[in-house]
């Protein structure tokens, strides 16, 4: 028994040291804020690289809508002051959720875009004076300073993550799931995206075109990195310029990044290149299911053979005008499944006996019951990934964002059907989730991207986190770096060479017009002095 004894102490011993061993080299990670659905996605990233023994401290802003610093977490906040008032972000968002809901559909494209850029430059303005309170705080930049982080990970979707990275001297990874027209993939991660087949995000295009189509995205990639350069980078740079007091290119700092992980993978995006220190690792938030709560099992075991419909519009949109509320209420009362309804609006007057209203509702693991038969999403990434991940085919009701490009691929794979909230009725919204019910089609095409998903060789949420580190141990990942950072524009698409060739072809025209001139006259020459001779 004592020999037994002294084995398993050992043992302990042992485990305890790898342990210890374990989390003495730990990295230590900070992490940029970010909002809304972004944050919720790389939640689970944090709490994996805080499995395996890292340090992670999140920057989180005095002005938050969804990061909460209050709330139990196994990572750090790092809190910083914003001189905005959340009322003011949530007048702003407001305003923005309102015209890509119910304006954008009745105007003209100049009217559209216009406006959309006015809100915008407005948002980005905000997202500055949350900057000022990192960068221009002193107290804030010592404690980061005095941290000594081996990496800084972000969502470059709030700017200025690549400064700070800058200003600290940290390898950056970046988490993103795109920008417009693929801007800062193009321009700052030289990613090649030919416009004859790799259409630009938020086009609504697919990577199948018709000569129209392919001019419309080369127009739109045109367009948008115009727009881009005056509005964007202008407002960035000057900013970037105005703190280190040089100019400084906000893009030529977001291509010193690491790693880009991009949120997407091959069952929801189309085939298209990409370089060495692009990874995709779309689905990252998605897990295995956890039981309902009773009261919903109950309810979703009620539904016979119909079986269930999951009903979310997404973290940020909590309801939806009286009128529509009416008529979505009146077609879910038309169907014979059951339906489960994430809404926090007034109870709707025509709302069926098969539909329950929740002020939240365990959105992964009902799309992952059973009994669901389909998915009603507003086709923002996560909702989609979650039921690509589970296999449940979707009717999309776009709001805002890339939500309409999203759903267009999910359409593109046969898993989706997309309607219009301002112009569907409740009998074609009806129609709409008993073709993706009743079309056998649409359930074999979910299950068809979602082995796609499971089949890789690891989870993205481990990729994510290997990538990481990866960049940890290398300090920085400078080694999958392209050259091509390092050229300019008319070199990177080799118009010197271009020219450089069409010189030469002109000259060499040129010399042999001037052979066969001199050939021709001196022939002419030498026929006029015979001819002078014989007379």
């Amino acid at each position: 028994w004592g020999k037994k004894f002294t084995v398993w102490c050992l043992s302990l011993a042992l485990l305890l040291v790898l342990s210890a061993t374990r989390i003495a080299h730990g990295g230590n990670i900070l992490v940029w804020y970010t909002e809304g659905s972004h944050w919720i996605n790389l939640k689970p990233v944090l709490d994996t690289l805080i499995d395996r023994g890292h340090h992670v401290t999140v920057l989180v802003p005095s002005t938050s809508m969804f990061m909460n610093r209050s709330e139990p977490s196994r990572f750090h906040y790092e809190p910083f002051d914003v001189s905005i008032s959340l009322e003011v972000i949530e007048a702003s968002n407001e305003e923005f959720l309102q015209f890509s809901m119910y304006e954008i559909d009745h105007m003209n494209y100049i009217e559209m875009y216009i406006k959309f850029i006015d809100l915008a430059m407005i948002e980005l303005r905000n997202n500055l004076k949350y900057l000022d309170g990192v960068v221009k705080s002193g107290t804030i930049m010592k404690r980061l300073k005095e941290a000594k982080y081996d990496l800084l990970l972000a969502d470059p979707l709030y700017p200025g993550s690549e400064l700070l990275a800058d200003l600290l001297n940290l390898p950056l990874v970046f988490s993103l799931r795109f920008s417009p027209a693929l801007n800062w993939e193009r321009h700052c991660g030289q990613i090649p995206a030919p416009p004859s087949f790799v259409p630009g995000a938020m086009s609504k295009l697919t990577d199948t075109m018709d000569f129209s189509e392919r001019l419309w995205n080369f127009l739109f990639y045109a367009v948008q990195d115009i727009v881009m350069q005056f509005t964007y980078w202008k407002e960035v740079d000057n900013y970037y310029s105005e703190f280190k007091g040089e100019p400084t290119s906000s893009c030529e700092l977001m291509s010193k990044a690491d790693i880009w992980l991009m949120r997407t993978y091959w069952d929801f995006d189309f085939p298209h290149p990409y370089l060495p220190n692009i990874k995709f690792v779309g689905g990252i938030h998605c897990r295995p299911a956890k039981p309902l709560p009773k009261d919903m099992e109950e309810f979703a075991q009620r539904s016979g053979d119909a079986g269930i419909v999951v009903f979310s519009l997404g973290s940020f949109i909590n309801n939806i005008t009286t009128e529509k509320a009416n008529m979505v209420a009146s077609a879910l009362a038309q169907i014979p499944q059951k339906v489960l309804w994430r809404y926090s609006g007034k109870v709707p007057d025509t709302l069926g006996a098969n539909t329950r209203i929740y002020q939240w509702i365990p959105q992964n693991d009902l799309l992952a019951h059973p009994k669901t038969r389909a998915f009603i999403t507003h086709g923002g990434t996560n909702g989609i990934y979650e039921a690509i991940y589970h296999g449940v085919p979707m009717v999309g009701i776009p709001m805002f964002a890339d939500q309409p490009d999203n759903l267009v691929h999910m359409m593109a794979k046969g898993a989706a059907v997309m309607v219009n909230l301002n112009f569907i009725n409740a009998e074609g919204l009806r129609d709409a989730i008993n073709t993706v019910i009743n079309d056998k089609s649409y359930k074999e095409n979910a299950m068809r991207l979602s082995k796609i998903h499971h089949d890789r060789p690891m989870s993205p949420r481990d990729e994510a986190v290997f990538w990481i580190e990866f960049t940890m141990r290398n300090k920085g990942a400078k080694h999958l770096r392209v050259q091509a950072h390092e050229l300019t524009w008319y070199q990177y698409h080799s118009l010197d060479v271009l020219a450089f060739l069409l010189t030469v072809a002109l000259l060499l025209v040129f010399f042999f017009i001037k052979i066969c001139c001199f050939c021709v006259r001196r022939c002419c020459s030498r026929k006029a002095q015979g001819k002078r001779k014989f007379e």
